[in-house]
C-alpha cells in the first residue's frame, strides 16, 4: 500500500543517520554525525562510515583508500558507531621459516574494528583479512549507540536503544554478561585504562565494576543525552587521582569529573568551552599530577580547539581552548570546509586532521597549532579529484573537449534504433532507424488508457519505456509541465522502474526536485511515492555521493512524516466515525421499528 511505501521511505531516511527531520526543521543547519575515528598508535588509517552505508578504511600516509566494505545491510541496518581494538600481533598470508639466527621483529598493528549498527547487531571487520571477521548478534533489540574494546583482554561492550550493556566474549562470538544500565538509552560507553571500570551513560552517567557489574558511582549534571566519555587519567580511583570527561548534545561545554574516595564527588570540577557540541575527540591520558592533559576536540561546526590543563582538583573558571582551527576553500567568498576528525601528535604544537566529505576524505598531517587562532585555506576540490584518479580508481576516463558531445542510448538527440515487435517489413525498421519522433508524436504514442498491463506485447513495453524516458529528459530540461503531467500519469510501477534506470546522472536531481515540489503540493501525491520510491532504488550511490543531499530531501523527509502521523489520527477518527456511524443506524433502526409497532397498534385499535 502506500502508506507502506511512505514508511518504507522513513525508514530510509531515518538509516541514513536518523537525523534528518530534526534538519529539516532547523532549516539545513544540522549535519549528519556519521562515525569517523583515526586507527590507535601509529594513526595509520581512518575508518568512516558515509552516507551510502560503506565502510571506508584510508591510509592516512599515502592519503589512498586502503579498503572498502560493504555490508549486507547497508541500508537497513546503517552503521551507527565506530571503535578500533586493541592493535595486535598480525600474520598476513604465508611466510617462510626463519632460521633461529634472524631475529624475529615482531610488530603490532590495528586489525579489528568494531562497527555497531542500526539494527541491533555488532560487525567485527578485519583489516589484514580485508573481510568481515564475525557477527555479534542476538543479543540487543534496538539500535547499537556506542562499542568499546576492552584494553587487555578479548572483550567488546556495547550500548543499546534498549537500555541494555552487553559484554560480548570474541574469541566465541557469544554474549559473556548482559544487564540493565538505566531507564534511558545507553548512549555512551568507555572502559578505564586499567580495563576494571566502565563509564555508561544516558542521561545519567554510572560507572561500573567489571567483576561484579555492580555500581561503583553515579554523576548527575547533563540535561540531555551524553554522547562523550573519556578517561583523562591512569591514576586508580582510590587515590583521588581519577578524572574523566562528558560532552552530551547540543552542549557547549566538556565537563571533568573527578572521583574521589570519600564519594563527595556530585559536581564536575573543570569545564572546557566549546562552539558546538563536541563530534570527535582525541585525548592524551595524563599519568601524574606533573603531566597536563591534552585535548583536540572537533566541533559539530566544523572547527577544532585544543586545550592543555593540569588536572589537580577543581578549577571555577571555564577554561577556554588554547588554539582554534578553522578551514576554508580558497574562493572569493570563502566557504568553511567542515573537519572531520583530529588526532593529536608526538609534538605538542603539530595535529593530523581529516576534513572535507565522508566520502573522500582529505588527511593533513603536521599542522602547526602554535598560535592562538589557525585558518587554513584549502583547494579540496583538486585534491579530492587527484586522489581519487591516481589511485583509487583504476577506469582510465578518456580526455574529451567541452565542444564534444556525447550520445547515450535513451536520450534526446541519439538515432540509435528502438527495438519494435519481431513483425513487420525491413522497410519499417529502415524507417525507423532513420526517423526521430517529436515530443507531440512521443506523447500521442503514449495511451496510458487502452495499453493493458497483461495483453501488451514486449515490443511495445519497451517502446513505452524509451518514450517516457526521453520525454522525462526534456521535460525537466524545458520545464514543460505538459509533458511531466503526461509522463506523470502512469500507474504502471514497471515502466516507472525502467524509466528512472534509463536516466542519466544529470537528471536525477531534477526528478527529485518535481517529484517533491508535487508531493509537497499534495497533487497526485501517490504516485509521486512511486517515482520517489523508483529513485531510491537505482540512483542511491549518486544521491548518496551529494553534499547537499540532506538540504535537498530534508523538506520530504519531514512532509512524509508529518502525513504519516497524521494517516494514524485519521485512522482513529475513522474509527470513532464507524461507531458513531453505526450507533445512528441501530438507534434509526430502532426508532423505525419502534413507530411500525406504534402504527401497527393504532391500526388494530
Amino acid at each position: 500500500s502506500n502508506i507502506s511505501v511512505l514508511s518504507l521511505i522513513i525508514l530510509y531516511a531515518r538509516n541514513r543517520k536518523k537525523y534528518l527531520i530534526k534538519m529539516a526543521a532547523d532549516g539545513g543547519s544540522s549535519s549528519l554525525q556519521l562515525p569517523c575515528v583515526f586507527s590507535p598508535k601509529s594513526r595509520q588509517f581512518l575508518a568512516l562510515c558515509a552516507q551510502d552505508g560503506r565502510l571506508r578504511i584510508w591510509n592516512t600516509d599515502s592519503k589512498t583508500l586502503h579498503q572498502e566494505y560493504v555490508p549486507s545491510a547497508h541500508l537497513s541496518a546503517t552503521c551507527t558507531c565506530i571503535a578500533w581494538g586493541p592493535c595486535r600481533t598480525v600474520k598476513e598470508g604465508p611466510q617462510r621459516k626463519k632460521r633461529k639466527s634472524e631475529a624475529v621483529q615482531v610488530e603490532e598493528k590495528a586489525d579489528l574494528l568494531a562497527m555497531g549498527t542500526a539494527a541491533g547487531t555488532v560487525l567485527i571487520y578485519s583489516t589484514a583479512k580485508g573481510a568481515l571477521h564475525c557477527t555479534l548478534d542476538g543479543a540487543h533489540s534496538g539500535g547499537v549507540n556506542c562499542v568499546q574494546w576492552h584494553p587487555e583482554e578479548s572483550l567488546l561492550y556495547s550500548g543499546s536503544d534498549d537500555t541494555n550493556i552487553v559484554e560480548w566474549d570474541l574469541q566465541t562470538g557469544k554474549t559473556r554478561s548482559k544487564w540493565k544500565a538505566d531507564h534511558a538509552a545507553v548512549t555512551s560507553l568507555c572502559v578505564s585504562p586499567d580495563g576494571k571500570l566502565l563509564l555508561s551513560a544516558g542521561h545519567i552517567i554510572k560507572m561500573w565494576d567489571l567483576d561484579t557489574k555492580e555500581v561503583y558511582r553515579k554523576f548527575t549534571g547533563h540535561s540531555t543525552a551524553v554522547t562523550t566519555l573519556r578517561f583523562a587519567t591512569t591514576r586508580p580511583p582510590d587515590s583521588n587521582g581519577l578524572y574523566f570527561l562528558s560532552g552530551a548534545a547540543h552542549d557547549r561545554l566538556l565537563s571533568v569529573w573527578q572521583v574521589r574516595e570519600d564519594g563527595k564527588d556530585k559536581n564536575s570540577v573543570v569545564s572546557f568551552t566549546l562552539t558546538d557540541e563536541p563530534q570527535h575527540i582525541d585525548l592524551v591520558t595524563s599519568n601524574s599530577k606533573e603531566e597536563a592533559v591534552r585535548l583536540a576536540v572537533v566541533c559539530k561546526d566544523g572547527q577544532l580547539h585544543l586545550f592543555e590543563h593540569f588536572l589537580n582538583g577543581p578549577c571555577k573558571k571555564p577554561l577556554s581552548p588554547s588554539c582554534t582551527v578553522q578551514m576554508s576553500d580558497t574562493k572569493e567568498s570563502p566557504i568553511p570546509i567542515p573537519l572531520l576528525a583530529a588526532v593529536l601528535g608526538a609534538d605538542t604544537r603539530t595535529v593530523m586532521l581529516a576534513y572535507g566529505s565522508h566520502l573522500q576524505p582529505v588527511m593533513e598531517k603536521e599542522i602547526n597549532t602554535a598560535e592562538r587562532h589557525v585558518c587554513l585555506t584549502r583547494d579540496v576540490q583538486t585534491t579530492l579529484s587527484l586522489s581519487m584518479e591516481t589511485t583509487v580508481s583504476k577506469v582510465k576516463t578518456p580526455i574529451v573537449n567541452a565542444k564534444s558531445k556525447v550520445l547515450v542510448p535513451g536520450l534526446p538527440g541519439h538515432k540509435a534504433p528502438l527495438k519494435g515487435t519481431s513483425q513487420g517489413s525491413e522497410k519499417r525498421k529502415k524507417d525507423t532507424d532513420t526517423k526521430e519522433m517529436s515530443i507531440a508524436e512521443r506523447l500521442g504514442e503514449i495511451d496510458l488508457s487502452t495499453v493493458s498491463e497483461k495483453g501488451a506485447s514486449k515490443g511495445t513495453a519497451s517502446l513505452t519505456t524509451d518514450n517516457f524516458a526521453v520525454l522525462l529528459v526534456q521535460g525537466l530540461e524545458s520545464n514543460d509541465a505538459s509533458i511531466l503531467n503526461k509522463v506523470f500519469q502512469t500507474r504502471k510501477e514497471m515502466v516507472i522502474k525502467k524509466t528512472v534506470a534509463r536516466l542519466p546522472l544529470s537528471a536525477v536531481l531534477p526528478l527529485v526536485e518535481e517529484v517533491t515540489y508535487t508531493f509537497v503540493l499534495s497533487y497526485r501525491a501517490a504516485l509521486m511515492v512511486r517515482w520517489l520510491k523508483a529513485v531510491l532504488m537505482h540512483h542511491t550511490s549518486y544521491l548518496a555521493s551529494l553534499p547537499d543531499l540532506v538540504t535537498q530531501l530534508g523538506v520530504l523527509y519531514h512532509m512524509i512524516e508529518s502525513r504519516v502521523k497524521m494517516f494514524h489520527k485519521l485512522t482513529k477518527l475513522d474509527g470513532k466515525l464507524y461507531l458513531l456511524m453505526t450507533q445512528v443506524s441501530a438507534n434509526i433502526c430502532s426508532v423505525t421499528r419502534l413507530s411500525k409497532t406504534k402504527g401497527l397498534s393504532l391500526y388494530i385499535h
